[in-house]
Formats: C-alpha cells, structure tokens, sequence
C-alpha cells in the first residue's frame, strides 16, 4: 500500500477542525495544507500518521466519524462511478476493479451467505493507522449505500480484526448493530437482498425507459431507431465501470429479451458489439479532450481491465495512444 486520494487525507482535516482543532495544530505536517490543493495523493504513511496523529488528539472514534462524513464526490472518479451502478452492491464490484487498476489501496470481496452478504476488506491490521482507516472505510460503507438507494439500509454486523477500543460510543451510533472484535477478517454484513436493491439513479432512468416500452405496447407509439440506439448507448455506458456489460445484462434492464433487443439494434443496423466499441471509444475520446482524468482512470470508466489493453485499443480506433491523442495541436 503506497498511497491514498488526497481527497481522504483533507476530509480527515476538515473534520478536525470542525471538532476544534486548529490550523496551527497541522504545523508540523509533512506535507503542509496549502499544499494539499496540487496533490492528487499522499503517501500511506502520511496518511495513516495523520489518523494516528487525530485518534491520540481526538479519541479513538474520531475515524468512525470521519467515515460517517463522507459523500460519493469525496471519492473522485470512483464515486463519480457510483453514480451510475444499477444496484447497490454494485459499488464494490466497481471498487474492486478500480484498485486493482490504479492502486493497491483496498481490495474488496464479497462473500454470499445464503441470504446475507458479507463485504470484506482484505488488510493486515499492521499499525494503529491501518486499524483507523478500515475503521473509517466500513463507517462510510454505511453512508454510502444509504445515499446511493436512497433509502435507511443498515448492516446486519461490522467484524474487525483488530482488539475492542475501550469507548465505542461513536462505533454504535455509526454502524447500529452488532460489532465483533479481534475477527479473522474485516468486514461488513447486509443482507443479500439490500445490495440488490436498484439504486435511486437506476430507478429513475430505468423506469422512464420502461414507460416508453409502455406507450408502443398500448398506444403504438413505437421508440425510433435512432432514439432506441441511444438509450441502449446510454445504459451501457452507465455499466461499463463494473466491465464490459453482457447483451443479458442490458436487456434485463430494459425488460427484453436477448433476441428481441437483437432485433431492435438490427433494424436500427447496429450489432450489440460495435455499440460497445463505439461507446467505449466515444467516452475515452471525450475524456481525453475534456478532462484532466488519468489514462488509468479513463480505462476503468470504459470497461477496461488493464491499462495496456485500453491502450492497445484506443491505438487501434485512432492510430494514435492516449497520450499523443491528448497532447494539444
């Protein structure tokens, strides 16, 4: 683990301050915070310093309550990603090829029970820092899948690894279940049928889709071939972040079947897989023209699982690489 966003590293900040500390208490920083704005990262020791630094100022639930703070944006292109999940466990399927695209700083499973899911993190509780990180990533593991169904979806039971704080005052108020101690694996719990849950987004852009299949059904007005294709783009942009969407998937949510949805691109005379390549290159070519976005983070956001992949195929579209497509005439 080589480093985290800046963007946790300043949330931490601002939340100390917000608990009464002080600038002048950051004097000593390695990297000081008028330098934080020119910084995509910080290094893991910083980073884990600083959540060391806090606890001992702060008490020990101070990481919970960070966790407790944190909104999608805060998490850059991965929570920009989020956005666009059709259901909520989704996000750790996106997390997990994230990080393994671009860092090593998580990795995430999911591990189904019978009717519960258990999320787990894969750490090594090598230091107090690390021990407040996982802390403060399963605390926002909470917030954020509220925020992305919109709806009050508790866990069923948070296990760490690590030994029992001795104040847990900010612990229950985070996760409101059981918490379990010196675990074999960090963790959180929810039922399985929670982190199915379609996401606020998905409902809304899926349900719209599906009255339109009303109005051909009932009133013969039927979507044109031009518009179909759109939608069709549309959706399968929203999916490529998890990987590249099978045909199933999209005609699941369109409440098709393969065959019918088939035929409908075909009379529109596109295949399924030339709109998957025109939509890949049609994001990346805009995100290179338009964006400060890494090559690494536009390969995830296209579907890709490895950067010399995306970069083999963009050179393949264009005759050129990212980079010199990128560079200003």
């Amino acid at each position: 683990m080589k480093y985290f966003s800046v963007n946790l590293y300043r949330k931490m900040l601002d939340c100390a301050k917000e608990e009464g500390m002080s600038g002048e208490d950051f004097m000593d920083l390695s990297t000081p915070i008028n330098a934080l704005n020119h910084l995509q990262v910080v290094s893991a020791e910083e980073f884990l310093t600083l959540h060391e630094l806090l606890a001992d100022k702060l008490g020990r639930g101070f990481a919970v309550r960070v966790g407790q703070k944190m909104i999608i944006k805060d998490y850059g292109v991965l929570g920009l990603s989020w956005r666009t999940c059709s259901r909520v466990g989704e996000i750790f399927e996106r997390s997990e090829r994230y990080f393994k695209l671009l860092s090593n700083t998580f990795d995430w499973q999911i591990k189904k029970e019978g009717s519960v899911s258990h999320i787990v993190l894969n750490r090594e509780a090598n230091r107090k820092g690390m021990e407040l990180s996982t802390e403060a990533s399963l605390s926002a593991t909470v917030v954020v899948l509220k925020a992305m169904s919109e709806k009050n979806i508790s866990p069923i039971q948070v296990s760490f690894k690590h030994k029992e704080p001795k104040d847990l005052t900010s612990h229950k108020k985070a996760f409101n279940c059981p918490i379990l101690f010196e675990q074999s694996q960090y963790s959180i719990s929810y039922r399985t049928e929670d982190l199915n849950l379609r996401t606020a987004k998905a409902d809304a852009s899926i349900n719209s889709y599906l009255l339109q299949q009303v109005d051909e059904k009932t009133k013969g007005i039927k979507i044109p071939g031009s518009k179909f294709v759109r939608d069709i783009e549309s959706l399968i942009k929203d999916a490529l972040p998890t990987g590249i969407p099978s045909i199933h998937h999209i005609a699941d949510l369109t409440a098709m079947s393969n065959r019918t949805l088939t035929r409908r691109l075909s009379e529109a005379g596109v295949t399924y897989r030339d709109l998957i390549k025109k939509t890949q290159e049609t994001i990346a070519k805009d995100m290179l023209r338009n964006t400060t976005q890494s090559i690494g983070e536009i390969a995830f956001l296209t579907g890709f699982s490895e950067q010399s992949a995306f970069n083999r195929a963009f050179k393949k579209w264009t005759d050129l690489t990212p980079s010199e497509f990128r560079k200003p005439n």
